[in-house]
């Protein structure tokens, strides 16, 4: 029987959670994707947006990952094309996040800026740092109370790391949300602008989104009509799975990232798709459970 991963021509792997957590890489992740890979792309697709894309690549390498900084897709890249598309060039926008996200927005001829005093910026743009701090989200309120557009990377609520879940993008969007009361143009999953980017790098439609957040890489497959793979080491449970809704029910699930290089298990999916968990729940190590038919209506 043909493998998983055989059936499309390009992997859509999501980072933190999927490969690693933190800086500490996922037991047995590299080994999955290096088995065998022939001519398939793969494509690193991060809601991150704190890390500039060689500087990633090379964190993917050193964790034995097969990476080139072409490879690697960001939040940060797709939410300064939004404002590329929006704002004339060397409009100002107000930064809140990290210098590679500043550095992305002047990149695509823009001027980033991080304060303002008269003139108010033409845009907001945030993303995730561990920096940002009460000054920042109070400069960008202040804007946004004046009418600037609002562009976040990512609304991802937790991060995972080795120590467990922290606050993500999601968590300080919510409180310029609360204090500014708008509401921002999202770049990141489940949005369709960063998948659609990655599609573009990756010169095929042909791809399976591997992911372990259902709010986000499996809500963003299904928006743009993809496979999909939820992967059971990082955010998202096999008890959240069961009482999903249908946006977020993934094509496969699996307990680790080696389902990708054995045939799924296959079910009668014309009952419910989801009696198929129990047959995760019985243990069926590296192998994948099939949840829903592909390119079927989502149930």
């Amino acid at each position: 029987m043909t493998r998983l991963r055989d059936r499309y021509e390009a992997l859509l792997l999501d980072l933190d959670g999927t490969l690693y957590r933190g800086p500490v890489v996922i037991e047995g992740a590299p080994e999955a994707l290096v088995d065998d890979v022939g001519g398939q792309r793969l494509v690193y697709v991060t809601n991150n947006a704190s890390r500039a894309p060689k500087t990633v690549a090379e964190h993917l390498s050193e964790l034995g990952f097969p990476a080139s900084t072409d490879d690697v897709v960001t939040s940060a890249q797709a939410a300064a094309g939004l404002l590329a598309e929006r704002l004339a060039p060397g409009s100002t926008v107000l930064v809140v996040g990290t210098e590679d996200l500043a550095r992305e927005v002047d990149a695509v001829g823009l001027t980033s800026i991080r304060r303002f005093d008269d003139e108010v910026p033409a845009a907001v743009v945030q993303g995730h740092s561990p920096q940002t701090a009460w000054p920042d989200l109070a400069e960008a309120a202040y804007a946004l109370r004046a009418g600037a557009l609002w562009v976040a990377a990512n609304t991802d609520r937790t991060l995972p790391n080795e120590r467990g879940l922290a606050p993500g993008n999601g968590s300080m969007v919510a409180a310029l949300v609360a204090a500014s009361d708008r509401e921002p143009i999202v770049a990141g999953k489940p949005y369709a602008p960063l998948l659609e980017d990655a599609l573009t790098r990756a010169g095929t439609r042909s791809a399976l989104v591997v992911g372990d957040r259902m709010d986000t890489d499996i809500e963003g497959a299904n928006r743009v009509g993809l496979a999909s793979l939820l992967v059971l080491t990082g955010v998202s449970t096999l008890d959240e799975l069961r009482a999903a809704p249908p946006e977020r029910v993934p094509t496969f699930v699996a307990d680790s990232l080696a389902a990708l290089n054995h045939p799924p298990l296959e079910f009668d999916v014309d009952g419910d798709p989801r009696q198929a968990l129990a047959e995760l729940s019985l243990g069926n190590p590296g192998r994948a459970v099939t949840v829903r038919a592909v390119d079927s209506e989502i149930r």
